[in-house]
């Protein structure tokens, strides 16, 4: 597995994005994730977007952290938000994830985050299942779906 920064509207992260979206659809039934995003905040240094690539060259996981700071959706002061989080059907299975998951720990502590924290759902317990077994706790809900039944977020001291 090769993995590349790219920008967040790179023509893979916008078709791996589609594919995710496609998928909370299927899950939860509405119309996937609507969570603003910009590509700006996944520049470095304030951020990164990461795609992984088979040994076709074809994109097969993807995942990205942005900088967050106190604010008034539940955010702390040096947190790194985690987000798209993705990995192809075909694919999985392969510990594409959690290799995806160790890259972006490591470049947001080395942005110099202290936190990573990130929001799931209920309906995804197989992404519960990996953050539970790679350190992350529960913490106190914040972001967009902060107020939503399913939503589960955690965090992990980076």
């Amino acid at each position: 597995m090769n993995i590349r920064r790219v920008r967040f509207d790179h023509p893979d992260a916008v078709k791996l994005n589609d594919e995710v979206q496609a998928e909370y659809h299927q899950r939860y039934g509405d119309g996937g994730d609507a969570t603003i995003l910009d590509a700006a905040d996944f520049a470095p240094p304030r951020g990164v977007y990461l795609i992984a690539y088979d040994e076709h060259d074809h994109p097969v996981a993807t995942g990205g952290w942005r900088s967050q700071d106190r604010n008034e959706e539940g955010n702390e002061n040096g947190d790194a938000e985690l987000k798209r989080m993705y990995v192809v059907a075909g694919m999985r299975g392969r510990g594409l994830a959690r290799r995806m998951l160790t890259a972006l720990e490591e470049d947001a502590r080395a942005a110099g985050r202290i936190r990573m924290v990130l929001e799931t759902g209920t309906k995804q317990p197989e992404a519960i299942a990996l953050y539970v077994s790679t350190g992350y706790e529960p913490c106190t809900k914040f972001g967009y779906y902060r107020h939503h039944e399913e939503s589960r977020c955690f965090a992990k001291a980076l």
